[in-house]
């Protein structure tokens, strides 16, 4: 097999969030999701109303997350319930998932982080949330926690083009990510973000651009996700009213086009998943049948060792 241009030998033939949790604590690690109860400015009124038009967080909440219940029941029935699927895991991260999970004051931030890091096995925090909810007040109380903990603070980029956010109801720009992920780097925090592929109006040449775009930015981690028509979304209505307005992609055609985008990746970001998957029931649209991620993830990989090519392959070139 061509060797690849990585600063260390990797198994895959991209660079594997697996991988990366060994590199960076030795043994497996879980992540425990959690939903604190959050909300969005684009939700509550502060930017908008009705929050992203693509977002239904019923659909990839697991079923012991209620915002009702203490971060550290959440934590406990968490730990339960990956316990048969994940035995080996000794240590957690908690996964603040749901909304945005720095859009309130530090004194609240804090007390919720510190009940999730005082759980006996986990080792530091996931902190999903958007680049207008964060500040440097915020990234100074997160640094600090870095000093002693993991944690990592993931941005919901979603879209490259201004234009695009601006038709999700995402209610930021895409500068705004921009300056919130160069500033949480500068604070030395683990960074991450998302991308959403299929999005109205984009086209694959849009799309594969953003490879080259995002490159540029410090991040340690990414996650991209094909776009899925999910029920009780505005968008879902928009697919009905015009189905032709979408082009989303079939599973072929989402495998060429992944392959293609992680050529010309920056081959030091670690790749978190290439896929999203939501339960059959809350699809509203065309679906890929019954395949779950880490399926489509092994025919990703196939498909890499078929053309001879790997992340970062075509990074900076054309």
């Amino acid at each position: 097999m061509t060797s690849t241009p990585y600063p260390w030998q990797h198994k895959r033939l991209y660079n594997s969030y697996s991988e990366y949790f060994q590199r960076e604590f030795g043994t497996r690690v879980q992540k425990v999701t959690i939903d604190a109860g959050f909300t969005c400015p684009n939700r509550d009124g502060a930017k908008g109303v009705g929050g992203c038009t693509y977002c239904n967080n019923d659909a990839f909440n697991p079923s012991y997350c209620q915002p009702h219940k203490s971060i550290t029941q959440q934590i406990t029935e968490g730990i339960d319930f990956h316990k048969v699927r994940y035995r080996r895991a000794k240590n957690y991260l908690a996964y603040f998932q749901a909304y945005s999970n720095t859009y309130g004051s530090l004194e609240y931030l804090k007390s919720l982080y510190d009940e999730a890091l005082a759980f006996p096995g986990v080792s530091g925090l996931v902190i999903g949330t958007r680049p207008d909810c964060i500040d440097d007040e915020k990234l100074e109380y997160f640094g600090r926690l870095a000093e002693t903990h993991y944690i990592i603070i993931e941005y919901g980029i979603e879209s490259c083009c201004d234009r695009t956010l601006k038709q999700i109801n995402r209610g930021h720009t895409y500068e705004e990510s921009v300056s919130a992920i160069r500033k949480t780097a500068s604070y030395g925090i683990h960074t991450g973000a998302h991308l959403i592929f299929g999005l109205q109006g984009e086209t694959e040449e849009d799309m594969l651009a953003e490879a080259a775009i995002v490159s540029e930015l410090p991040l340690d981690t990414i996650k991209f996700h094909q776009l899925q028509i999910i029920k009780d979304t505005p968008l879902a209505q928009e697919y009905l009213d015009n189905p032709s307005d979408f082009n989303l992609f079939s599973l072929e055609r989402y495998i060429d086009f992944i392959v293609r985008f992680t050529e010309r990746l920056n081959p030091s970001f670690v790749i978190e998943r290439f896929t999203g998957e939501a339960p059959p029931r809350f699809q509203a649209g065309p679906t890929w049948g019954n395949l779950r991620s880490d399926q489509v993830q092994i025919l990703i990989e196939k498909e890499m060792e078929n053309r001879d090519t790997w992340q970062g392959k075509l990074y900076g070139g054309d």
